[in-house]
């Protein structure tokens, strides 16, 4: 069964973890998470961008994927079905798809336009119970043709959206999408201070999870994040596991060209990788 992501997050933000938002694309992807979040009983968040929505042949595809496999491997921990980067339009597909989690990105609007259009989406998730996540002040990098350098968000911006009443708000520390390049600066403590004592107790969101140190991740947690999204880190790991079967000649000898046998090293790599971040994250054992 899909849950919104309040109750997890509110229990993370209360216990000083975070709870992984690992993004989906396609069946090795999910099974490999949830799989993963079982073993660790660890609550999840799955997340789906708008483009990965489109390549897994759209969202009512993959609600029916998500709902057979969570039934079918026994999962039990909470899972929470989230749309990464929405348009308004996309959020309002997900939420007639069945998501049970949406994101509204409406930083590259006016900060007027961003609050309207939260407002409308607040109004909906509330009485269908499904969480929002709201963003101010772009995170750089690209998602989805969605490029921003790495901006951060104005404390005050943040708590007009905060009091909306969404379930939580991801705000620009410095952080970007992507790997992060040589010379950059790292995040901006003081800000996400700042943005803490504004929103009070709203779950905060750090998005491009992926190459941040280790030391900053803790230190972003003591400060009231309580939702990492991870995306590239398993795309990585999937891709180079995947060469390494390839190099080694494995799809030539007997049957290894089979996609369940060529697909296997790669969903491994993927399993490990969001061990390694849930145990980072301390979610282990939350569930």
């Amino acid at each position: 069964m899909l849950v919104s992501a309040k109750e997890m997050l509110e229990k993370a933000k209360a216990g000083k973890y975070a709870v992984g938002q690992f993004n989906i694309n396609n069946l090795e992807w999910t099974k490999a998470i949830l799989l993963t979040a079982q073993e660790c009983n660890s609550p999840v968040i799955l997340g789906v961008s708008e483009g990965a929505g489109k390549y897994m042949c759209g969202y009512e595809t993959i609600v029916g994927m998500v709902k057979g496999m969570i039934k079918c491997l026994n999962i039990t921990v909470p899972v929470a079905l989230h749309l990464d980067h929405g348009s308004y339009e996309g959020a309002k597909a997900c939420i007639n798809a069945g998501f049970s989690s949406v994101m509204f990105d409406g930083s590259h609007y006016p900060i007027e336009e961003n609050v309207k259009k939260t407002t409308e989406l607040v109004n909906a998730c509330n009485v269908l119970g499904i969480s929002l996540e709201a963003e101010v002040g772009s995170i750089g990098g690209e998602e989805d043709g969605v490029v921003g350098a790495g901006e951060c968000a104005d404390p005050d911006e943040c708590k007009m959206v905060a009091d909306l009443g969404v379930t939580m708000l991801a705000a620009g520390i410095g952080n970007i999408h992507g790997k992060y390049p040589a010379n950059w600066a790292g995040l901006n403590f003081d800000v996400l201070a700042a943005i803490s004592a504004k929103t009070g107790d709203m779950p905060l969101v750090l998005h491009g999870g992926t190459g941040i140190p280790e030391d900053m991740i803790k230190k972003a947690i003591s400060l009231g994040v309580s939702k990492i999204n991870v995306n590239t880190e398993c795309q990585l790991s999937f891709a180079a596991a995947t060469r390494k079967y390839v190099e080694e000649g494995k799809d030539l000898s007997g049957k290894g060209f089979d996609p369940r046998k060529l697909l296997a090293p790669g969903f491994e790599a993927i399993k490990a990788t969001v061990k390694e971040k849930m145990e980072l994250f301390g979610s282990v054992n939350k569930a």
